[in-house]
């Protein structure tokens, strides 16, 4: 696997921080990552899943939204449209600088907004969701005891996977203005849905309601006894290396 750092800019003009991996050989196709929320590119989810596509002659562009990671910006002043804004910008600069992603995969609310991004990357044919919520929306009750005092004051400081972060009430107010059932059952792509069922951060519900939602083509993957942010590395590359034999069939 070649791996090389890349740079591009994000929607809003700030500098965003990416890696591109691609394989020894010739490249047949190339994918976009989206990770969780509040994670980055580096996460073990999103390092095992490129570096199983590069097996299959896959190049990935896995990057950090604005204000996370080795990205400019600010992550108070970030919300759902800004990523799926940045994620448009990814898929632009590939288009500029080799060619368009075909396969489209987000890991929890990157997942989302891979299916809300889809429909401005017409060269994707496939798209991916690991342990994705249902609704942007669904992400606001991981700090659901903090929205009376956003609310109130405007802002909190929330912990998230053991981090403070800081949560806008503009960053509620958007999630809740997604339809995201009407864009899934607009997708016009194949769709693979992959959900652990005992996901006690996005609860498997989410995952029947975007099955449910979609078209054909669509599969479902249950993940088993994985944890939400595939933590433990056979659960990574469990998941990576369905989806390299998965998306083959769609973006040979």
């Amino acid at each position: 696997m070649k791996s090389q750092r890349q740079e591009f800019t994000g929607a809003h003009g700030h500098q965003l921080s990416a890696r591109l991996d691609g394989p020894d050989g010739a490249v047949k196709a190339y994918a976009l990552f989206a990770h969780c929320f509040t994670c980055g590119k580096d996460v073990l989810a999103a390092r095992r899943v490129a570096e199983a596509l590069t097996e299959h002659g896959v190049a990935v562009l896995r990057f950090d939204f604005t204000g996370l990671g080795a990205s400019e910006g600010e992550f108070a002043n970030t919300n759902f449209s800004s990523n799926l804004a940045d994620l448009v910008a990814a898929a632009d600069f590939m288009r500029a600088h080799w060619q368009a992603p075909s396969l489209l995969i987000g890991h929890s609310l990157g997942g989302a907004a891979a299916l809300a991004a889809a429909e401005h990357i017409p060269e994707a044919r496939a798209v991916v969701t690991i342990a994705a919520p249902s609704s942007p929306a669904y992400v606001t009750s991981m700090f659901g005891q903090h929205l009376e005092q956003i609310e109130r004051q405007g802002e909190a400081l929330v912990q998230l996977a053991g981090r403070p972060f800081r949560i806008k009430q503009q960053f509620v107010d958007d999630a809740g203005g997604h339809n995201l059932k009407e864009k899934i059952a607009a997708l016009r792509r194949a769709l693979l849905v992959m959900h652990a069922p005992g996901d006690d951060t996005v609860s498997l519900n989410n995952a029947m309601e975007i099955f449910t939602a979609a078209r054909h083509p669509k599969s479902f993957i249950s993940l088993d006894n994985a944890d939400h942010l595939l933590t433990r590395r056979e659960d990574a590359a469990y998941v990576a290396n369905l989806i390299a034999a998965w998306a083959d069939r769609y973006i040979a």
